[in-house]
């Protein structure tokens, strides 16, 4: 069970009860070129998969799936807006891309583009929420690990309005959430997971190259998580550490931090910068001291995934621990609470969620 950073939530809710309960759209952050050889495509899909809106794309151009580009995947029981580019052609006719539909997927808009879209070239994603159904949290439910700050609140309360689910919002806002990789990273039951483990342990290589992926992805997340959920354990998920590796806010810029000056404490008590943990691969870390003792161990405990990401190939990379939530606004209404946010690419809405009910 992961580690909890602002005490254990007191109330349960059902999202995506409807696919428009859990709205997504990209935050692509630059604009079209307006030229060039490519139409950049906005289209809109409600229970649609990414990878198959793309083949769809694909065939209706004439070209092969990899040409077809896009930024990121997106949940597929949701309704949500995400880029994709896809080559012109001879016809050049970017207009009439506007308004193509096919099985759970509309095209919205067409303009033309120079390059093709490419994965992490958004910075982000707006998400609409949803909550229906508040409820207690059972007393039944497995009570997670001690949380790391903040308080547990009556297990009575049963609302989606009143002071203690405010304070935790206000606190969320404040200070952020411990970004963990999100359930879907490792699939239905842990599929991937489990893939991982024939893989490394067994020497049962997948075949199919989108599941060496997924395995290898869903690996990383492991180690990842808990480096994180130790650091939530010991309250040092949202300080940096002598020793650290930190991450300026919004980038994928990080350095070294060999010691903790009042600048860089400040700073990352503003958000302005975080701390990281690694994603494991060969090489050395970045990190030393504590910060590298705690990752060392980690990864001594999940022994097999460790040597399997080097062994693949994968190079030692680093992840911001905190996530900041930007523009969170959340209302009740008389179908659950709303919740509006925004975060930056390669975050998961999940995480956001966790750390405010018990959903389902």
């Amino acid at each position: 069970m992961l580690t909890f950073a602002h005490g254990v939530p007191a109330i349960t809710g059902r999202i995506r009860v409807l696919p428009e309960d859990f709205v997504v759209r990209e935050w692509l952050g630059f604009d079209p070129d307006h030229d060039g050889d490519h139409a950049l495509l906005t289209v809109r899909k409600r229970e649609a998969n990414t990878q198959w809106v793309a083949r769809e794309l694909a065939k209706r151009a004439g070209v092969h799936v990899h040409d077809v580009g896009f930024a990121g995947l997106k949940d597929r029981h949701a309704l949500t807006e995400q880029s994709f580019s896809v080559p012109i052609g001879r016809n050049g006719n970017v207009a009439s891309w506007a308004g193509f539909q096919g099985e759970g997927f509309e095209v919205l808009s067409a303009v033309r583009h120079r390059r093709k879209l490419r994965r992490g070239a958004h910075h982000g994603n707006d998400f609409e929420i949803l909550v229906r159904e508040p409820g207690p949290r059972h007393p039944a439910l497995p009570t997670p690990e001690a949380p790391a700050s903040g308080p547990t609140p009556p297990m009575g309360e049963a609302s989606f309005t009143g002071s203690f689910l405010d304070a935790r919002l206000t606190a969320i806002q404040r200070f952020g959430v411990p970004n963990y990789f999100g359930e879907q990273r490792f699939g239905r039951e842990d599929s991937n997971l489990d893939a991982a483990r024939r893989w490394f342990e067994q020497g049962q290589e997948p075949r199919d190259r989108h599941i060496r992926g997924f395995a290898l992805s869903a690996t990383r997340a492991e180690i990842f998580n808990r480096i994180l959920s130790a650091r939530v354990s010991d309250g040092t998920w949202n300080r940096l550490l002598d020793g650290d590796v930190a991450n300026l806010q919004g980038t994928g810029s990080i350095f070294g931090v060999e010691q903790v000056d009042e600048v860089l404490r400040e700073r990352c008590e503003r958000m302005d910068i975080h701390p990281t943990g690694a994603m494991w691969g060969r090489g050395e870390l970045r990190s030393q001291g504590a910060a590298r003792q705690l990752e060392e161990a980690i990864a001594a405990e999940l022994s097999s995934f460790a040597a399997g990401l080097a062994k693949a190939g994968l190079e030692q990379e680093r992840r911001a621990l905190r996530l900041a939530v930007q523009e969170l606004q959340w209302a009740a209404a008389p179908d659950g609470l709303r919740l509006k946010f925004r975060l930056g690419r390669g975050a998961f809405a999940t995480t956001v969620l966790r750390e405010i009910l018990n959903y389902q």
